[in-house]
């Protein structure tokens, strides 16, 4: 099985993208493009395992804890690597200090299993579209720059989730597998 670790994103956040996604698509469909209902913040990619550590795998997530629930506020465009080599087409967040420290006690708690780390720093964002040939944004620049300060919602999190990610023919099709709270009610 082939897992990650996400927080969900909020109806108005994912309903703001779709619009956005869908008149960037019809100027550019032969971009590969992020499917609305697939958008999400990952946390920690952890890859495929065995379904026999599935259970190992929970019980390390669910010590992960916060004193705070995690803020986010989804807005900005931007390109992975960066603005000259433009492969990834994102939509950034602000988060609360909190989500880093989240994120990396997420990756100690499955390092513990042996699932290597990372090795890019965290960066949080929601990837909308992944580019073969970077020439395909010539057409979507000046849209892109329209949209590229707005404000798309935000999120407060008191869970965060382990999704199974199946790769069909009609792109990846995820489901959640448990939920945990890592955070007290405010």
């Amino acid at each position: 099985m082939r897992l990650f670790v996400a927080l969900e994103i909020p109806s108005t956040v994912r309903e703001n993208l779709a619009e956005l996604l869908k008149s960037l698509r019809s100027m550019s469909p032969q971009t590969r493009w992020a499917r609305p209902e697939n958008l999400h913040v990952t946390l920690k990619f952890i890859g495929e395992v065995s379904e026999a550590r599935l259970a190992d795998i929970r019980n390390a997530l669910v010590g992960v804890r916060s004193e705070q629930p995690v803020t986010l506020d989804f807005r900005r465009l931007g390109f992975f690597p960066n603005e000259k080599h433009r492969r990834v087409f994102w939509a950034g967040i602000d988060a609360s200090p909190n989500l880093k420290t989240l994120a990396a006690d997420i990756e100690a708690a499955t390092e513990k299993l042996g699932i290597p780390a990372e090795k890019r720093p965290f960066s949080p964002h929601l990837t909308l579209a992944r580019f073969e040939h970077p020439r395909l944004l010539e057409k979507l620049g000046p849209a892109i720059q329209e949209s590229a300060g707005r404000d798309f919602g935000s999120l407060c999190a008191k869970d965060f989730h382990l999704i199974e990610s199946k790769l069909e023919p009609s792109g990846a099709e995820y489901t959640t597998l448990e939920s945990f709270p890592f955070a007290a009610e405010v």
